[in-house]
């Protein structure tokens, strides 16, 4: 039963970042989801897996199928989300884009421009590097006019979303120094995805904080090369990430160095400027510090800042949810973008 206008399909639906796709796609008004793949669940309902979705409208009699592109084609699929593992991802990418499907990727496999970097940070050779060139980085806010014309979107992580969100613009202005920053963010478990984990169980994660991925979380590859991008210099940071007793979540504090004189009120112009098109920025103000409760289970993202006079620091904090603003919601953002629409359709809940 159509829904909508645009035929989409989840591939790798089972875990949580396509659990959270789906959640949001059945609210579209656009979207019909013509197919959702997972090799684990193929021939069963959509509903015996995802209960909550019951008598969603334009969901009946839909199951899970094989991931086989030929029976996204035979549906009408015109673009396709791919929440699988990287080095998986590409894969299908590739078959994909050669039958004329748009795709939106929301692995690593085409984050990055460069494929030594990839390899470097993720112990293999890229699997498809003639297609780094052609994909466009899903940070609509920064790439939303390349990403109108894309055919292969990658979907940035979620950790480099919540710091490039407030860095991005003052690095373009030149109002911070990209020496000497330093990002210490903390993420539900959600974000490890759906796998059998020791460390990850509930006894081991609730009532406790962790660091971990120290220093070289593989998401720091693409948080240094968009912050590269946007200062015009190789830029380099410190970033540890750390690990929340929540579901889901993601708070990041940034430490800066300003220009010599610069103001809050040039902070808030900056932010405002740049963000005066983006109804998912929510620009909060100096000495406003975003709390993780108030964008869960939405696409928002938060930011607000404080100067350190003592230490001449620019502090920069922010607060989205990693499973929305930091996959799913993001995601769907890019395919609104793609197709035409208004850039919230389908995802301005509260």
């Amino acid at each position: 039963m159509s829904k909508g206008n645009i035929n989409v399909a989840v591939i790798g639906a089972s875990g949580y970042t396509g659990q959270e796709l789906l959640r949001l796609l059945v609210m579209h008004p656009d979207v019909n989801l013509a197919a959702v793949t997972s090799r684990k669940e193929a021939g069963r309902p959509l509903t015996d897996i995802y209960p909550r979705l019951r008598n969603a409208k334009g969901i009946e009699g839909l199951t899970f199928s094989m991931p086989e592109v030929e029976l996204l084609v035979a549906a009408g699929v015109e673009t396709a989300f791919l929440a699988l593992p990287h080095g998986v991802a590409s894969e299908y990418a590739i078959a994909l884009l050669e039958k004329g499907i748009r795709v939106i990727d929301l692995s690593a496999d085409f984050r990055l421009r460069s494929s030594a970097v990839y390899e470097e940070f993720y112990g293999a050779a890229h699997p498809a590097p003639h297609l780094l060139d052609e994909a466009v980085y899903g940070l609509p806010e920064v790439y939303r006019e390349e990403i109108r014309k894309a055919k292969l979107v990658a979907s940035p992580g979620c950790y480099p979303t919540s710091i490039l969100v407030p860095l991005v613009p003052l690095l373009k202005a030149g109002l911070v120094s990209p020496e000497g920053i330093s990002v210490s963010s903390l993420s539900g478990s959600s974000g490890a995805g759906k796998k059998a984990d020791l460390s990850l169980l509930f006894p081991e994660v609730n009532e406790s904080l962790r660091a971990y991925g120290a220093p070289k979380h593989r998401h720091l590859s693409e948080i240094e090369q968009e912050m590269s991008i946007a200062s015009g210099k190789e830029t380099r940071i410190s970033f540890v990430p750390h690990l929340m007793p929540i579901t889901a979540g993601i708070a990041s504090t940034i430490f800066c160095n300003p220009v010599a004189g610069l103001s809050t009120a040039q902070v808030e112009e900056t932010f405002r400027d740049f963000y005066v098109d983006s109804p998912f920025v929510r620009v909060l103000g100096e000495g406003v510090f975003p709390d993780t409760k108030n964008v869960v289970r939405t696409n928002f993202v938060d930011i607000g800042w404080v100067f350190d006079k003592r230490t001449e620091k620019l502090i920069l904090c922010s607060a989205e949810d990693n499973l929305g603003k930091g996959a799913g919601g993001q995601a769907i953002q890019s395919l609104n973008v793609m197709h035409g629409l208004e850039e919230s359709t389908g995802l301005m809940n509260f």
